[in-house]
C-alpha cells in the first residue's frame, strides 16, 4: 500500500483529524489496554496528523510507563488516537484505524503486537 491521506474522528464527531498514512502496516496489540478497545493501530509520524478540532474535547489516561498519551473524547470516550515518541526520540502518533472514514479495519493486513509482555 501507500500513504494516503484519511479524514477520522470520535464517534460524536467532537474530535476531528486528518492523517496521511499507509495502511498496509498496522498493528494489533494484546496490552491491557488494546485489547479491551480492540484497536487496529497505524504509527505515523507526528508531522503526519493534524487535528482539526476537539482538543479542549480530549482527556487523557496513561498506565505501565506512562510514556503513551492515550487520547479520548470526553463526550463518546473513543479513542481515536495516542501521542508518544519512537525509541530514537521523534514524536509519533498512533491512530485507531477503526476512526478513520470509509476504511475497514479488520480487513487490512495485520501484525500482532506481544504489548502484555512490555
Amino acid at each position: 500500500m501507500a500513504v494516503l491521506h484519511y479524514h477520522g474522528s470520535c464517534q460524536c464527531g467532537a474530535v476531528d483529524f486528518d492523517v496521511d498514512v499507509d495502511l498496509g502496516h498496522t498493528v494489533v496489540c494484546n496490552c491491557s489496554r488494546c485489547r479491551r478497545l480492540g484497536s487496529v493501530l497505524a504509527f505515523v509520524p507526528r508531522e503526519a496528523f493534524t487535528l482539526n478540532s476537539g482538543e479542549g474535547n480530549l482527556t487523557e489516561y496513561q498506565f505501565n510507563k506512562h510514556l503513551i498519551h492515550h487520547l479520548f473524547c470526553k463526550t463518546c470516550g473513543i479513542q481515536s488516537f495516542s501521542f508518544g515518541t519512537t525509541p530514537d526520540g521523534e514524536e509519533m502518533v498512533a491512530v485507531n484505524v477503526n476512526t478513520l472514514d470509509g476504511v475497514d479495519a479488520r480487513s487490512l493486513p495485520s501484525q500482532a503486537f506481544d504489548g502484555a509482555s512490555v
